[in-house]
């Protein structure tokens, strides 16, 4: 049974005025007996039992800003107003298409008709102006990714129209991910903490923090059903328990696994490791502030030219390439800036020597245990040269944290996870305390595109400026791992550490 929670008047409702939803405090007498129809402890078998080691707290994606709920729910409990396919490129999600207007004030979403949730409310354009209306109310997780929000509306059930106070390029982008999220506007008493009400093609069955995660396949979804009756994802905090879980037949595949799993059950008997890309960027970062030698345009640039980022990346199990350049291959305004500092220790050396002994002598490069392998190669590379030496400190979590927020240190070793993350480097008062006018106004020109088009060229010149100002030096991209029976298939190999779509996944 669907339930009508509507009339023919269609409300404009703008975001910044206050105004109060009313559709927020009406609850529905019976939708919590269609929502759990399976309930904890349920002894539902699992089709497809996934193995992971990031098992979310919570299922409420709004206040957990971890990746592991948003990676698990959405595209598979939840829908986006926009998704993304394996190549990280926009596609239609609860909107079948969208237009901007060519100022880039105004986009017009248009959604999918005889849409449900999963405990039988209809749902329309009216939730998705409410969820954009909670995302900034509540200040949700990456809210800011939504730009200045002039107003939002929805003339009629299949149309939501956003109107921007200036352009945001990554508007859509944003609405692919936890900000395009479309909650059930009668359903907003439900403690999402330990339930799910979506549209998507499955439901929660079970959750279980910190141990499981049970997906029932949606007999009510509006598209192609889920290929699996269940599907169960199983926390592993030991890489070994896990590999070995896999060996038995315990687990049906595990994603995304360390390269070292992956390089381990390599060749085994019935299993299959797949390798798939990411926006994932590792880098070896400089301190640009004023009391760093790396805040020297000539020092930076020499320790580009003496590191053999080509050398690394051929070297690290989990590299997919190369990069040079602050944006990935599957990030908008991508160019390959590899060339820009080929390994030169010649070059290198003739800059270093420029620098007096008293004030090239000793840089202090700190890193969290993970990059302790690479910060010593990296400690190795430079000391290749007569001066500077290497002070490497490999610290706790929080000596690291710590370290960075005081400034104390020249370079450090991290990975960038995110789309059009590049514009960190536009922030003087970032970690990297990269001050530089131009790449300022590069990324500010970059924001203010109003069509894609113009954007992707903007991030291009915006990125090649600050690589070869040498901002950093980014070493390479990552690449993810999945690891299945021979009898799983229907599953993505791509960015799933962002999010896993399973409608598709079977066992034969």
């Amino acid at each position: 049974m669907q339930h009508s929670k509507r009339d023919n008047t269609w409300s404009k409702w703008g975001i910044f005025l206050g105004v109060a939803v009313a559709l927020g405090a009406l609850v529905v007498v019976g939708w919590t007996f269609m929502q759990n129809r399976f309930q904890p402890g349920s002894s539902l078998d699992a089709d497809v039992t996934i193995g992971i080691d990031d098992m979310p707290q919570s299922l409420d994606i709004r206040s957990d800003s971890s990746a592991a709920a948003e990676r698990l729910l959405v595209d598979n409990v939840y829908e986006t107003l926009v998704t993304v396919d394996q190549d990280n490129k926009l596609q239609p999600g609860l909107a079948t298409s969208w237009k901007t207007s060519d100022d880039g004030l105004t986009v017009t979403l248009t959604l999918q008709s005889g849409v449900t949730f999963s405990n039988g409310h209809t749902l329309d354009a009216s939730d998705a102006v409410w969820s954009l209306q909670q995302n900034v109310t509540n200040k949700v997780a990456d809210v800011d990714e939504l730009g200045d929000l002039a107003s939002v509306a929805n003339p009629n059930a299949t149309t939501v129209v956003i109107t921007l106070a200036k352009p945001n390029p990554t508007l859509l982008r944003a609405l692919s991910g936890r900000l395009g999220i479309v909650y059930d506007s009668e359903s907003s008493s439900a403690d999402y903490q330990r339930k799910a009400i979506g549209s998507g093609p499955f439901t929660v069955a079970d959750f279980q923090p910190g141990h499981s995660l049970k997906l029932a396949r949606s007999d009510t979804y509006h598209g192609t059903k889920a290929a699996s009756n269940v599907v169960e994802f199983m926390q592993y905090s030991d890489a070994d328990a896990l590999s070995k879980a896999l060996t038995d037949g315990s687990l049906d595949m595990a994603a995304p696994v360390s390269a070292s799993t992956a390089t381990g059950l390599n060749g085994k008997d019935g299993l299959t490791v797949k390798e798939g890309a990411t926006t994932d960027k590792v880098l070896l970062v400089y301190n640009n502030g004023t009391d760093s030698l790396l805040s020297d345009e000539q020092a930076r640039k020499a320790f580009r030219y003496q590191i053999d980022a080509a050398g690394i990346a051929s070297a690290q199990p989990d590299a997919a390439g190369a990069l040079g350049g602050p944006i990935s291959l599957l990030e908008p305004g991508y160019e390959d800036l590899t060339g820009l500092y080929p390994h030169d220790e010649n070059q290198a050396g003739q800059m270093f020597s420029y620098f007096g002994a008293q004030y090239l002598t000793t840089v202090n490069l700190v890193v969290p245990e993970e990059y302790r392998s690479l910060a010593e190669t990296i400690k190795q590379q430079i000391e290749r040269q007569p001066r500077p030496t290497v002070n490497l400190e490999v610290l706790s979590d929080e000596d690291y944290a710590k370290r960075i927020k005081d400034g104390k240190w020249e370079l450090t070793v991290m990975s960038m996870d995110g789309t059009d993350d590049a514009g960190i480097f536009a922030d003087p008062d970032s970690m990297f305390h990269y001050d530089h006018t131009e790449a300022q106004q590069a990324y500010a020109d970059a924001r203010a595109a109003t069509n894609d088009a113009d954007y992707e060229a903007r991030m291009k010149a915006y990125a090649r400026l600050i690589s070869e100002d040498a901002a950093s030096d980014w070493l390479y991209t990552r690449k993810c791992f999945t690891v299945a029976s021979t009898k799983v298939s229907g599953y993505p190999t791509s960015m799933i550490n962002r999010r896993m779509p399973l409608a598709g996944l079977t066992v034969k």
